[in-house]
């Protein structure tokens, strides 16, 4: 490696950004794992900032002539000259074999940052709804979301507590592009691609969670979870991860001559101290009704892990009046050696120990002590007596935090003849930890997906866009008790995540802010369209179909006035945890900005934000 190390560097003396590009590839190559997940991290990434004045120095492309569907020159040149009277620029051609000069008119130039280039963000405001009084703004950002990452480093850096994003899934059906270019199915580098460009993200995604307590949520399909499973592992070494399987399509997606997809899976990676926060429902079957029993757990250990022999501090007998049934007392705790026939019951009662059905000895689950305690409380109580025995049950430390609490999810109607509490579900319901598979109707992204952004924006359609519940709920198990908790969603799209956090916010009065970050990309059938009449980007009707100014912003917008873009109310109701008009909106502020991208000279005079 010595002998390669000295050729870079004679490389760089000659030409630095050849070397410092030979590096780079070095570096990638001697850092490759001998497990794990290797693919090609591709050159740099870049990006077309339609609508920026050319400059000189500016790295450009050359746009195909007005009219033209074919595709576009992806050359990268460099601005040597502008000449304002003929309003043309003279080009030198990047990373050339040999020399190679044109000009061109700067109307048909489109200025190009490059991922590894020093930029100067800033940020323009485009408009602002406002009625949520001195409530934290909302924010939608327009911009490349690798850059605007890059921007939220300096002022949000260990500040945010939850990042859900939805990448492009590479299906191979044009839904991404990397350097400008749709990634199609027949990309032998496909996988490897979306690797490099979700890695990028990710990476300055971690500089901005907040290390003590967040948490990153990805949802994903079959074409990548496996290769995503291996990366967020890789980029997030120290948090806990699970991948839970979530019904989206309860009818099932075509697939030919294979199974039907009805589900696809959501990444969670906590970190620091955060923890999946408990639900009225286990997120698989209905929620259990607020009549049904309140489940006392057997005192008696299990066979598998309540041996006398392997906890011998938890076996004591049991007394019981021999008529009544009433209990008497407990025994003293037996020695590991102790025979249990030696122990002799009071006077007119019967002894119980933790016996199997096969007499073989076993342990309760609570020390004596501990026993006692919770008798006098009322958490332990004993089933029916049958004339030799009466079963004991105890509550969970859970239960009876949740008694003691005050939260409402267990209410004490009274006590027993042996003064254990009686119980009953509260309003607040059962309580249950999630499982890994989610099965909820209100997670179909058919019906509460496609048909939501219907409602909000009539006549305007965006391709499988979530379930407003669906993200609702897996934000919910980790900001339901951060009222003032930090959201950012850098995949934002239609906006479901904002309006998500609307409704968490209206569900406990909470003051939740998010972060919605989208570019502006027209869809691929609508650029077709609009190069065959002539349109280009930046000219301000391709730019009004683009994601962020055609759907994100106006969604936003729409959800909290309650009112669609031509003003006029939004029909039907929310579902679910809470019911209400849509057409309410909800007592929040957003505000809009596009990303910039300042001159060095602007930012160092102190005129690019004046």
């Amino acid at each position: 490696m010595s002998r390669l190390t000295d050729l870079i560097a004679q490389a760089r003396s000659k030409d630095p950004q050849m070397g410092a590009d030979l590096e780079r590839e070095f570096q990638a190559l001697s850092s490759r794992l001998p497990f794990g997940l290797n693919f090609e991290r591709h050159r740099p990434e870049a990006v077309e900032l339609a609508g920026r004045p050319v400059r000189k120095s500016d790295k450009v492309r050359v746009l195909p002539e007005r009219g033209s569907t074919r595709k576009g020159d992806s050359r990268l040149w460099r601005v040597r000259k502008i000449d304002k009277a003929r309003n043309t620029a003279e080009l030198e051609l990047l990373d050339a074999q040999t020399p190679s000069q044109t000009e061109a008119a700067l109307d048909d130039l489109i200025v190009v940052a490059e991922f590894r280039d020093t930029i100067y963000p800033g940020l323009k405001s485009t408009g602002r709804v406002s009625r949520g009084g001195d409530k934290p703004c909302h924010t939608v950002i327009n911009g490349e979301n690798y850059h605007v990452l890059k921007a939220l480093t300096w002022t949000h850096c260990g500040k945010v507590d939850a990042i859900y994003i939805d990448p492009p899934y590479n299906t191979g059906a044009k839904d991404w592009k990397y350097n400008n270019d749709y990634v199609e199915a027949d990309d032998l580098y496909r996988h490897s691609k979306w690797l490099a460009m979700m890695e990028r993200r990710l990476k300055i995604a971690k500089e901005l969670l907040n290390p003590a307590d967040s948490v990153l949520i990805v949802t994903i399909d079959e074409k990548e979870y496996l290769r995503l499973g291996l990366l967020l592992e890789q980029v997030f070494t120290e948090a806990r991860i699970q991948m839970v399987s979530s019904v989206i399509s309860p009818k099932g997606s075509a697939r030919r001559g294979l199974f039907s997809r009805a589900d696809e899976y959501i990444f969670f990676a906590l970190i620091g101290d955060a923890y999946v926060g408990a639900s009225s429902t286990d997120m698989l079957r209905q929620a259990a009704s607020t009549k049904s029993p309140v489940r006392w757990k057997s005192l008696l250990r299990s066979a598998g892990n309540g041996l006398r022999t392997a906890r011998p501090n938890l076996f004591y007998p049991l007394f019981f009046d021999e008529t009544t049934g009433a209990f008497i007392g407990a025994g003293e705790i037996l020695t590991r050696t102790e025979d249990r026939s030696s122990i002799r019951p009071p006077i007119g009662s019967v002894l119980v120990w933790p016996l199997g059905e096969d007499g073989r000895e076993l342990t309760w689950s609570l020390g004596r002590e501990s026993m006692l305690t919770n008798l006098s409380n009322g958490y332990v109580r004993f089933g029916p007596w049958n004339g030799i025995s009466r079963t004991p049950y105890y509550l969970t430390s859970g239960q009876i935090r949740d008694i003691e609490s005050n939260s409402g999810l267990l209410t004490v109607l009274g006590r027993d003849s042996d003064g254990a509490l009686e119980l009953a579900y509260g309003e607040a319901g059962r309580q249950y930890q999630p499982l890994t598979v989610w099965n909820r109707v209100s997670h179909s992204a058919t019906e509460h997906g496609t048909g939501t952004v219907k409602s909000l924006l009539p006549n305007r359609n965006f391709p499988f866009p979530k379930s407003l519940y669906a993200v609702e709920d897996a934000l919910r198990f980790f900001v339901a008790n951060k009222p003032e908790a930090v959201v950012l969603d850098f995949f934002s799209g239609s906006g479901t995540t904002a309006h998500a956090v609307m409704r968490l916010n209206k569900q406990d009065g909470g003051c939740r802010q998010c972060i919605s970050v989208t570019n502006n990309e027209v869809g691929a059938d609508e650029q077709k369209t609009l190069r065959e009449q002539g349109l280009r980007p930046g000219d301000a009707e391709w730019e009004r179909l683009g994601i962020c100014d055609y759907i994100t912003k106006p969604r936003v917008q729409a959800a909290i006035t309650g009112k669609t873009p031509d003003g006029t109310p939004i029909n039907g109701n929310y579902k679910f945890t809470d019911e209400f008009p849509m057409a309410d909106g909800f007592a929040e502020n957003a505000e809009f900005f596009t990303l910039t991208y300042e001159t060095p000279v602007g930012v160092s005079y102190q005129t690019a934000f004046a």
